[in-house]
Parts: structure tokens; sequence; C-alpha cells
């Protein structure tokens, strides 16, 4: 693997869009378990508000895009729910992790991690210690994922997120020591 993360560009807009679809293709296949709906969330125009914003990043191998997410401090709302062993953190010290996906057409090759591994390094360079993160209660397969990396649930908020009604939202977070 000869990975680059950086921030996405302009370009790379239909790679992520295509990576969307695989996965909510492979969803409504039963291939995964995720809580997506096409069309809702998430969206190539998702990916456009991210990429004004200046805060989606791709994983790109070999000239492909592989994986991508978006890396800022904006808590969203519902995580005012949530359990956080850490809840007395000062909100310039939370780097947040939204969307992270990995095209399923190459997953298990560790690009997933790689894109963890790029966050936390990101928050230790801003100066932010706490890590925050979601997943959807379905998405078991995420739930590994992330506890694997040293994530603790913290609490599960019932809600309509990102537009989808009946989201069972798991608040994940991580410290790091630096």
């Amino acid at each position: 693997m000869d990975d680059t993360i950086r921030k996405a560009r302009e370009a790379d807009i239909l790679a992520i869009a295509g990576i969307y679809d695989r996965i909510l293709t492979k969803e409504e296949a039963g291939g995964a378990t995720i809580g997506w709906v096409r069309g809702v969330y998430p969206t190539e125009s998702f990916a456009r508000k991210a990429l004004a914003a200046g805060d989606l990043f791709v994983l790109e191998d070999g000239g492909k895009i592989c994986a991508t997410a978006r890396i800022n401090q904006e808590q969203v709302p519902e995580y005012a729910g949530g359990d956080w062993l850490y809840g007395n953190a000062p909100d310039g010290e939370i780097m947040v992790l939204h969307t992270l996906v990995v095209d399923p057409q190459i997953a298990g090759y560790g690009y997933g991690k790689a894109f963890v591994s790029f966050y936390e390094q990101y928050a230790k360079e801003h100066n932010c210690p706490y890590l925050r993160m979601d997943t959807n209660a379905i998405n078991t397969a995420a739930r590994r994922f992330y506890a694997k990396l040293g994530f603790r649930e913290s609490g599960i908020v019932g809600c309509t997120f990102n537009g989808i009604p009946g989201v069972r939202l798991v608040c994940l977070e991580k410290k790091l020591d630096f």
C-alpha cells in the first residue's frame, strides 16, 4: 500500500460519490448494514459541502481514491445526548471524524485503519487530544472496528440523523496522550 491522505479537490468529488453509491448498492443488496438511505445521506452534495468547508479528506493509493472522510471540530447536536467520559473537554480540544468510508471494492486492505491513524495524527497536530465520532447502532462492523482501535462507546442517542429517521446514534470517543 502506497497511500497518501490529503485534502480533497473538486476533481475527487465524482470518485467520492462513486464510493457512496457502491456502499449504498451493497447495503441495498443485503451485503452490509450501515443504515444509510440513497438520495438522503451520504450524497454528492454532502461531499461538495465538506469540500467547500475545506475539511474533506481522501486516501489515494496508486491514483485511485480508496477512502474519504470529513475531519473538523464540529460536533453534531446529537452529541449533547452522549454519555461522554470526557464530557468536560473544552470544545477547542475536540476533533471529530465524520462519514469515514472505504470503497467496498477494496475494503479489508487497511485503508480504514490508515485513515483513523491519520485522523489521530491530525488531531495531535491541532492540539486536540479528545476524539469523537459516531456510527449507527446497526452498523456492527464499524462498532467492532472502532473498538479495536481503542474507541469507547459513550451512549446511544435516538434521533433523526442526516435526514434519516429512527437512527440510534452510537457516540464514540478516545483520548490521545501527547
